[in-house]
């Protein structure tokens, strides 16, 4: 374990791209070998708003990277937060890091953004996909990758964690959240095996469903016990899910990055529920 924390803690910018770009690259194959719907798309015309987004959230974590170092070190010198009020090995601590970072910086963060309006537009950016796959994961306006950033950075403080656990934490959040928005088809008994520790792909994609109140639940990135345990999850056969989102039905306009890049701007508007 500590030799993991001692890579994590010095892992190269080469080694992060590797992970971004490999996890792609892997689910991108996968998805056309076991796709779980056949889409009528031009698959990387498809792709290339979203990975414009994944590019601008690389470079503002990258630029905002010294608060979440600056945080880091301040903790672990002065010894703050909640894990560092006890006596732990280092095992547990770090499992404890990453089980609630991904609390508090991916559920807390992903329930917030869906009950504050102004917050809630700058996510639709990621709703409004019409055909969901891996390059979906990092579909986020630039203004929700700061407020990803900063409940992450929350995070880091309220729990104390070191530059190591985070870093493990975020390339373990980078690979799900592709894993769980690809396109690929798993077995019913597997997927549901796995949705009872994991987010799995199936669970996500109801998520996803274009109308609530499916569209509210089933919020976590990494481990599924989050929306278990604070009753916001929720089942749907895939068979049943209709991507996007009902306020915002323009596929055309929500395949166009300068269309994206202007819809949080626009005017709210109430979403209906399909219960």
């Amino acid at each position: 374990m500590e030799w993991m924390i001692n890579y994590f803690e010095n892992i190269p910018s080469t080694h992060r791209s590797i992970i971004l770009i490999g996890g792609i690259t892997f689910f991108w194959m996968l998805e056309g070998i076991l796709p779980l719907y056949h889409f009528r798309y031009i698959k990387w015309k498809h792709a290339l708003p979203n990975f414009f987004f994944t590019f601008t959230t690389v470079i503002i974590n990258f630029s905002l990277a010294f608060f979440l170092l600056f945080t880091a070190d301040w903790v672990s010198t002065h010894q703050f937060g909640l894990l560092n009020m006890i006596e732990i090995p280092l095992w547990l601590h770090v499992i404890f890091g990453v089980f609630f970072l991904d609390f508090i910086g991916a559920y807390i963060a992903h329930w917030t953004e869906h009950k504050i309006k102004p917050l809630w537009m700058v996510h639709l950016v990621h709703h409004s996909d019409h055909h969901v796959d891996t390059t979906t994961a990092n579909r986020h306006h630039p203004f929700e990758s700061v407020v990803r950033f900063a409940f992450t950075l929350l995070g880091v403080f309220i729990l104390g964690t070191p530059i190591g656990v985070i870093m493990l934490y975020q390339s373990l959040s980078v690979l799900m959240s592709q894993l769980n928005h690809a396109n690929i088809r798993l077995s019913e008994m597997t997927d549901r095996y796995l949705s009872y520790f994991i987010v799995s792909p199936n669970m996500h994609k109801v998520h996803h469903h274009y109308m609530l109140p499916y569209t509210d639940s089933n919020y976590g990135n990494i481990f599924s016990i989050w929306d278990r345990l604070l009753g916001t999850y929720m089942y749907l056969t895939p068979e049943k899910i209709i991507y996007g989102v009902d306020v915002f039905p323009n596929e055309k306009e929500n395949g166009s990055l300068k269309a994206l890049l202007k819809q949080p701007f626009q005017p709210y508007q109430k979403p209906t529920t399909g219960i």
